[in-house]
């Protein structure tokens, strides 16, 4: 059996997000992070999570690999275009986007110790982190085809755009009222069978 190791509350939920959607036969287990003794220290020596066990013990690291491997394995669900298509390459450039400068930027906000050991900086790194969140949730806005990333159809991009928005409102980083298409995008992401079933499970102790 292919195993899905997530940590309640990080990114990899966009991954197993997915794995509800596709209604794919893959068991999905939590594992504490920044615990010594948590098994996802044996399947990623990173210990970071989404990880995708498969059963001959090749292990697949990353959501920009994991959630494209996902949506390869029901092509008819169109989460991702066929290979070669404009679809797929829009998507992809998505995903791009919200590894390399979404999910990055965040980290001043939400772990500034990683950017200075002097406490006395934690609260100019949040903010300057606020302010360059801020810009790239704006840019999506304009930058949205339709309901979802990509148009009005659900891709893997909405699927981890959705980690973030999560994130934002936790954090109450955004000002909602600014950003309708945004907005819309996050009550129908959240309105989704999957979205909620995963939720759910996550947040079962």
């Amino acid at each position: 059996m292919t195993t899905l190791y997530i940590a309640p509350g990080s990114c990899s939920f966009a991954a197993h997000v997915l794995v509800r959607e596709l209604e794919l036969p893959i068991e999905v287990q939590k594992v504490a992070l920044l615990a010594a003794d948590s098994p996802i220290h044996r399947i990623n020596p990173l210990g970071k999570v989404p990880a995708l066990e498969f059963d001959d013990g090749t292990v697949l690291t990353e959501n920009s690999a994991i959630l494209p491997y996902l949506a390869d394995q029901k092509p008819e669900a169109r989460l991702l275009g066929p290979v070669g298509s404009r679809e797929r390459a829009r998507v992809q450039s998505w995903l791009g986007f919200l590894n390399s400068e979404l999910h990055t930027s965040l980290r001043p906000v939400n772990r500034p110790e990683r950017f200075s050991d002097d406490a006395a900086h934690f609260d100019a790194i949040r903010a300057k982190g606020r302010r360059q969140v801020t810009a790239l949730f704006e840019h999506i806005e304009r930058s949205a085809e339709g309901l979802w990333l990509t148009g009005e159809r659900f891709s893997v991009a909405d699927a981890y755009l959705g980690v973030f928005l999560f994130w934002a409102e936790r954090g109450k980083l955004l000002d909602w009222a600014s950003l309708p298409k945004l907005s819309a995008l996050f009550e129908a992401y959240r309105a989704r069978p999957a979205v909620q079933v995963a939720r759910q499970v996550e947040q079962a102790s």
